[in-house]
């Protein structure tokens, strides 16, 4: 897990992470990371990988929840620690 920074560069791959979509990008068949977090140890908000499909119509879903995420970008909405979270993992959309 990485130290939360709420300033993070414009990075969306949080380091720690990398080991883990290395790892991924064998089962991707094609698809790509657009986005990802690791929580910076939140207890409210779970780690998250944001798949963008291949295909004519690009589709973009959340990895561990399976969620679909109806938007092309800015996945993530920020709360008011600095935190981010992607809403459709939550429930609360």
């Amino acid at each position: 897990m990485c130290e939360f920074n709420p300033k993070n560069d414009g990075r969306r791959i949080d380091p720690c992470m990398k080991p883990c979509l290395t790892l991924l990008s064998v089962f991707l068949n094609g698809a790509k990371v657009v986005a990802c977090c690791c929580s910076h140890g939140h207890k409210d908000y779970p780690k998250t990988i944001v798949i963008e499909t291949i295909g004519k119509y690009k589709n973009h879903f959340e990895l561990f929840s399976g969620v679909k995420i109806p938007r092309k970008k800015k996945f993530y909405k920020k709360d008011k620690q600095g935190f981010y979270y992607i809403p459709e993992t939550l429930g609360d959309y």
